[in-house]
């Protein structure tokens, strides 16, 4: 079994694109949902319907290695913190979506790498070089450029779009960072297993906890999620799978590199906006989305 230190190094990078590429599709069929199930509901879906297929991967995965690692209380507590941060930030992202075009909302969320960078300046004293100061300036410009009000007059300007995305950005960060923990609290070198066990109980967890929320808030809304099986089904396995690829990459890659390669789901998403949805980013977006790329471009390089 390949382990974190012995996996070639371009393994990373296909995890991450593909990851991108499943999660970007998820989210529209997420977005399409919101209508009629709500925001909480339409966010437990990724969850309650990714579980069967993140245990299906953990027994695929315990039969062809033989085993699995066991639990500690410390990759217990990483991944809870993670799961929470997750169900937040996804809440987020789609109330930013009812608002914003899907294509700029991934742009405001993409300022992930950003806010990881900041994170650990401040909870970890990580020194910031004048590339990263450099990358953290014009992503923000980037973010600002796409909140900007069109003079044209076709967009009400709000910041509440920006917050709320800018926000989940800050959330999948956490998110992120807590996995990748949880990974390597497993104590384990052969990083499929761990990442493996770690995705299948933060679903666990975020499938216990919006279930018994939605039970005490919004029963209709539980009933509703599973009436439209149909619909959610797709959402949930692909989910599950980008989050599969996602918690692979985590195990054998720092998570700022991993979400900066991320870098790619803009341009999916702006495929996806123009063939699903018909939005189409104007002129000022796109400007905007290219200073937000090339700042999170930087930061890789910082």
């Amino acid at each position: 079994m390949l382990s974190a230190t012995t996996a070639p190094w371009w393994l990373w990078v296909v995890f991450t694109i593909v990851a991108a590429t499943a999660q970007t599709f998820r989210n529209a069929a997420q977005r399409t949902l919101i209508d009629s199930l709500g925001t909480v509901g339409a966010t437990h879906v990724r969850f309650i319907f990714g579980l069967p297929f993140a245990i299906l991967f953990l027994l695929v995965v315990g039969t062809a290695t033989g085993g699995l690692p066991a639990l500690t209380l410390a990759s217990f507590g990483w991944t809870a913190f993670g799961a929470i941060s997750q169900i937040a930030a996804t809440a987020l992202m789609l109330m930013a979506m009812r608002e914003r075009s899907f294509v700029v909302t991934t742009a405001y969320i993409k300022t992930e790498p950003v806010q990881v960078a900041i994170f650990a300046t401040l909870f970890l004293g990580e020194h910031i070089t004048p590339v990263l100061a450099a990358a953290i300036v014009i992503a923000t410009a980037g973010v600002v450029l796409l909140s900007w009000p069109s003079r044209a007059g076709r967009e009400i300007f709000s910041w509440r779009p920006a917050i709320y995305g800018i926000v989940a950005g800050g959330l999948f960060a956490f998110s992120a960072v807590a996995f990748r923990g949880g990974i390597g609290a497993l104590g384990t070198a052969e990083f499929v297993p761990a990442a493996t066990v770690t995705l299948a109980l933060s679903l666990a967890i975020q499938t216990v906890l919006l279930s018994a929320w939605l039970i005490w808030r919004q029963p209709e809304a539980l009933r509703k999620i599973f009436s439209l099986w149909r619909v959610s089904l797709p959402a949930g396995a692909l989910g599950a799978f980008a989050s599969e690829m996602w918690f692979l990459a985590f195990a054998i890659q720092n998570p700022a590199k991993v979400r900066t390669l991320a870098l790619v789901e803009i341009l999916i998403a702006g495929l996806v906006s123009r063939r699903l949805f018909a939005q189409s980013p104007t002129l000022r977006d796109i400007a905007g989305m290219v200073l937000v790329c090339v700042g999170i471009v930087l930061l890789f390089n910082g």
